[in-house]
């Protein structure tokens, strides 16, 4: 495609999805070839409901738009043009997320030592700075029940989410939503850095300060309503851009 042309929808979602996957890795929140990151795609001619998902053995940097794998509500393969299938287990609980939450075009599911470090925790993410105020209120907590392979969770997990697009999985991990590829990436992100600034605080020794709870409200409001601008009609994200750019550089081949 020439450059400056439009790709096409899908085309565009799967370049997101596969910079999603390099930008994870990038940064170190990759976990070998397990956990995921899904992307709801157009539902088919029939209203059949399918997901975009990595090929299952490849890392994080090795997936591309063209290899990724398009599954059903279940996992199961509809296309697979690497030829790898998927894990299907691993699809369990982004298939309940996506099926019951229709305004999350993305599901990303980390377990960084820093998040299961501050999922392990009955605390939680605590409102110690500038980014983790951005999350005050805002998590939903799902507690441990084993490796996710039992469907009969799928109810639990959704119920334990209600409306929220961020998920600590007690003793797990985290779950992220985003109305876009973009904005999940962006949640994870920022909660990564939360997670690591608060182990980093809490390890000094030192007496935390913990921001006050109005103080932390309309911190997350005023990111809230960042997020809702950039995720509105025509609102351009400049710091995805931003990413895309670096990709550029750091991964080119992602769009393949």
């Amino acid at each position: 495609m020439p450059d400056g042309a439009t790709a096409d929808p899908v085309t565009q979602l799967r370049r997101d999805l596969a910079a999603a996957y390099r930008l994870i890795a990038h940064f170190g929140m990759d976990d070998g070839i397990y956990t995921h990151i899904s992307a709801r795609l157009p539902d088919g001619p029939g209203g059949d409901k399918r997901f975009l998902l990595n090929p299952f053995g490849l890392r994080f940097d090795e997936v591309t738009a063209a290899n990724l794998v398009t599954v059903d509500e279940t996992g199961a393969v509809i296309d697979d043009p690497y030829g790898a299938g998927v894990n299907a287990a691993g699809f369990t609980i982004h298939s309940a997320v996506h099926m019951a939450r229709h305004d999350a075009v993305c599901v990303l599911h980390t377990h960084t030592v820093a998040g299961v470090a501050v999922s392990s925790i009955k605390e939680g993410v605590l409102p110690l700075n500038q980014w983790s105020a951005q999350f005050f209120n805002r998590i939903a907590f799902h507690d441990y029940e084993g490796i996710a392979l039992n469907l009969e969770e799928r109810e639990r997990i959704v119920a334990d989410l209600g409306e929220k697009q961020v998920m600590l999985l007690r003793n797990h991990g985290t779950l992220l939503l985003g109305r876009s590829v973009a904005e999940a990436v962006k949640l994870a992100l920022n909660l990564e850095r939360s997670c690591k600034a608060q182990i980093a605080a809490l390890g000094m020794g030192l007496t935390p300060i913990v921001l006050p709870d109005d103080v932390a409200e309309h911190t997350a409001s005023q990111y809230q309503k960042m997020y809702d601008k950039m995720e509105g009609a025509g609102g351009r994200d400049p710091e995805w851009e931003a990413f895309l750019r670096m990709l550029e550089t750091a991964a080119p081949g992602y769009k393949g």
